[in-house]
């Protein structure tokens, strides 16, 4: 494709990344094949390569509309495209940049604005998070259906081994998860435990900052990622040798964070390092003799759902349906797996018609051969998931822990 961005763009370091990925496009159309967006709406400017040029024209110095931000709102950032491409677009870092450069030159409608700045002030904070869910728990009878079945059920108790090893790795606690499904923390830590590996938990850390990132809110996300480099830099530097993580969609952020800091001299080789000795839980355990850990009797049907951020932002596929396949569960045949069950961090409350399509959709192809339990692999998707499926949601790790809990 090619581009006439201004030369005082051009010379900056996102103009450059942008007029780099710009280029690559070679508009095949490939991407609207997988686009969830443009498979519901059927409009070229809600495709990947519609939004590429809309991002293109904007950033040439053409006019721009709040159209033009409604159509790169509606995108997911699934990153269904990226896997698509024959050309290795980086869509999804160009998606972001669009955003973030419209985000100060179109005004948005006041109830719109006060909706985000409220999601980038609550979700990442689990002390607020935690006390809004408490209260709406509360005012669940007075609230319309489509609402109070997005409220998650008090959490369970959970269980964490109290042994010691040689071996350790840090885990990022996340935000809505420790809230909302603690027990997964717990239960990976109960998985490790048995192979000899000790979860350190590092309260200075935070929210992997994706949500203020996907949100427009690009400064606000560098502070929340610049804390968690610093809190984990003298870990990393001593005896812990990768940073674990079991929300698929915090792992691809993590594991960009070198993207973040290309320009910032303090954090660019610190960012790198981190992002180097990132690690999604699957990748860990595929490492391990799981198979001696396990009993092969459990029998029960499974649906694995593949979240976007795992099988098209981390480019993890065919890793995690094995391991569960070893402890004993039958997986069952997914169609479309590809498509975003429409979660995708905040897109399920900003765009929640386009969301409930997708998630309807999801639901008919994780249920047609009658599972027993849906898994998955990140708690943005399992609570999506959770609000109208007819079987249980559980995190896939939470599988694993009670495969080996039966054998012990």
């Amino acid at each position: 494709m090619q581009t006439r961005l201004p030369d005082n763009f051009l010379a900056t370091e996102q103009g450059k990344i942008a007029n780099k990925i710009l280029r690559s496009c070679v508009h095949c159309g490939f991407c609207t094949a997988t686009c969830p967006t443009y498979q519901l709406l059927g409009d070229e400017l809600d495709s990947p390569r519609g939004r590429i040029y809309l991002i293109k024209q904007m950033l040439e110095g053409n006019d721009v509309s709040r159209r033009t931000q409604i159509h790169l709102d509606r995108c997911l950032t699934c990153r269904a495209c990226e896997t698509t491409c024959p050309s290795g677009v980086e869509y999804g870092k160009l998606i972001d940049l669009g955003r973030n450069w419209i985000e100060p030159r179109v005004s948005r409608p006041i109830t719109e604005k006060t909706s985000r700045w409220i999601l980038r002030k609550l979700i990442p904070y689990p002390g607020r998070f935690k006390l809004l869910l408490q209260i709406a728990r509360l005012f669940m009878p007075l609230l319309p259906a489509h609402l109070a079945h997005k409220i998650p059920a008090r959490p369970k108790q959970t269980t964490w081994p109290d042994r010691q090893h040689k071996h350790k790795v840090l885990i990022l606690n996340g935000c809505a998860q420790s809230v909302t499904h603690p027990e997964i923390d717990a239960a990976t830590a109960r998985v490790l435990d048995y192979f000899q590996i000790e979860i350190v938990q590092e309260s200075q850390s935070g929210c992997c900052g994706a949500v203020s990132q996907h949100l427009s809110a690009a400064q606000e996300a560098k502070k929340q990622m610049q804390k968690n480099i610093d809190a984990w830099w003298p870990q990393i530097n001593n005896s812990v040798k990768n940073i674990i993580v079991n929300a698929s969609g915090c792992a691809v952020q993590l594991k960009e964070y070198a993207h973040y800091f290309e320009d910032d001299p303090n954090y660019k080789e610190k960012a790198q390092l981190i992002a180097n000795n990132v690690i999604d839980i699957s990748e860990l355990l595929a490492q391990l003799p799981l198979e001696k850990a396990v009993n092969h009797s459990s029998n029960q049907t499974i649906a694995f759902h593949s979240p976007c951020t795992l099988q098209h932002g981390q480019q993890i596929t065919n890793v995690i349906e094995p391991m569960l396949e070893k402890c004993g569960y039958n997986l069952t045949h997914i169609k479309d797996s590809h498509l975003c069950c429409g979660s995708a961090g905040t897109y399920s409350i900003l765009q929640a018609d386009l969301s409930s399509q997708l998630l309807e959709n999801k639901l008919t192809n994780l249920t047609a051969e009658n599972p027993e339990i849906i898994a998955t692999a990140n708690i943005g998707c399992l609570m999506q998931l959770q609000t109208t499926s007819p079987v249980p949601v559980v995190h896939w790790i939470n599988l694993i822990d009670k495969a080996i809990q039966q054998k012990t």
